[in-house]
């Protein structure tokens, strides 16, 4: 029997993959990352390219917008395959398919078929939600399924709100009849709470601390609500009115502030939180259209906001809402953080990278990895990169020595 000090050397030398109770401090096991904010822990990356970055693998994997969840040597993602969504265990190293797991029948869409959520790795199991609704557990080592359930709330898009596993729970959004959000003992399904009869939104859960209580956001088709992970119970919420219920960037929290962004000239706006009980208090601090985030999440850094929306690349002052910079033409990006670089992929898939600063966006590396539409965050994770359009999945190394 393995013993926790020993079970990783031997299962390396055996050829298996082991999950623990928790994913390390460097994986990379759900959409946006360790702390949900798209900020990478990773360190020795290359970040000025005079010659190609060397690409690891290239896939056809299939129609999706999933981004990566990457926990040890294996990769998770979505595709289609044979008309159905189907969800993708891949070698870090090689690309090669380990397994795949039929999601629900296929879905299409003028803008993108596929699956738009991005699997969550926890405890040996993998979590990921189809576009028609469908709710899946499986094993992460063969992919075999454990649990799943159905919702029938779709919005226009799909849903795409990838899962959250807070503590014993799964957290999903279901919309209307079946809970804005609802959680379900992560092992076996069974329901624990739900909340809120809104119509389902497009992002993903958001868990934040505050005085000591863990909360998860919904950011539903109508509103932001604040409910108590344990409970269920709503603690705060704030209608939130986006054309065709299009709410689908991450908020974020700092500090007792919480932001809020969407598109279609919605805008974004910060609140701030206070109480420490079951009820919460929100004052709106500032509201603009300075940043407008359809689906493209900015990151938080030293106070201010980068990201990109429909027009631009932008940084903006995260307590009081001003602009320090614009880069036009830069629209529809997505952007990850490592350090103190940006790395934006821009939506015809050239990749830049910069330094997060508020003096202005200056780009180290300009470098073509994809083509197609590439809406999709790009993941790093053990010195590697992994991108992907609609259909095709690459890896490039970006380490600084090898």
């Amino acid at each position: 029997m393995f013993t926790r000090n020993s079970n990783w050397m031997t299962a390396a030398m055996m050829g298996i993959v082991l999950f623990p109770p928790s994913a390390a401090r460097a994986d990379w096991n759900h959409f946006r990352g360790p702390n949900y904010d798209g900020i990478s822990t990773e360190g020795g990356l290359k970040t000025t390219w005079t010659e190609a970055i060397p690409m690891v693998w290239d896939r056809e994997i299939g129609s999706a917008f999933s981004s990566f969840a990457c926990v040890g040597d294996r990769v998770f993602t979505c595709g289609t395959k044979d008309k159905k969504q189907v969800m993708l265990c891949l070698n870090a190293t090689s690309g090669d398919v380990i397994w795949e797991s039929p999601i629900e029948k296929e879905y299409r869409d003028e803008f993108g078929d596929g699956a738009r959520a991005t699997p969550t790795v926890d405890d040996g199991l993998v979590y990921i939600q189809g576009a028609h609704g469908t709710l899946l557990c499986v094993n992460a080592e063969d992919g075999k399924k454990v649990w799943h359930k159905s919702f029938d709330n779709k919005p226009q898009w799909g849903y795409s709100a990838s899962v959250l596993v807070e503590g014993e729970w799964a957290i999903a959004c279901a919309g209307k009849k079946d809970g804005a959000l609802v959680a379900f003992d992560k092992k076996t399904g069974k329901k624990k709470w739900e909340c809120g009869t809104d119509p389902v939104g497009y992002a993903t859960p958001y868990p934040f601390t505050m005085n000591g209580r863990r909360y998860v956001v919904g950011f539903t088709g109508k509103s932001a609500i604040v409910a108590d992970v344990q409970t269920g119970e709503i603690a705060w919420q704030t209608p939130w009115q986006t054309d065709w219920e299009v709410n689908a960037a991450s908020p974020i929290y700092d500090n007792g502030h919480l932001l809020l962004s969407s598109g279609y000239q919605t805008g974004c706006g910060l609140y701030k939180l206070s109480g420490d009980g079951p009820r919460l208090s929100g004052e709106e601090v500032w509201r603009s259209k300075v940043m407008l985030n359809k689906f493209q999440s900015p990151v938080l850094h030293g106070g201010k906001l980068y990201g990109s929306d429909e027009k631009a690349l932008i940084c903006v002052d995260y307590l009081t809402g001003n602009e320090h910079w614009r880069v036009p033409r830069i629209s529809n990006a997505t952007v990850v953080l490592a350090g103190d670089d940006l790395f934006v992929l821009t939506e015809d898939g050239e990749l830049q990278i910069g330094k997060a600063a508020p003096g202005g966006f200056i780009p180290t590396t300009k470098a073509q990895v994809l083509t197609g539409r590439c809406w999709t965050v790009p993941v790093l994770h053990q010195g590697r990169m992994y991108a992907r359009n609609l259909e095709r999945a690459v890896c490039f190394d970006l380490r600084e020595s090898r």
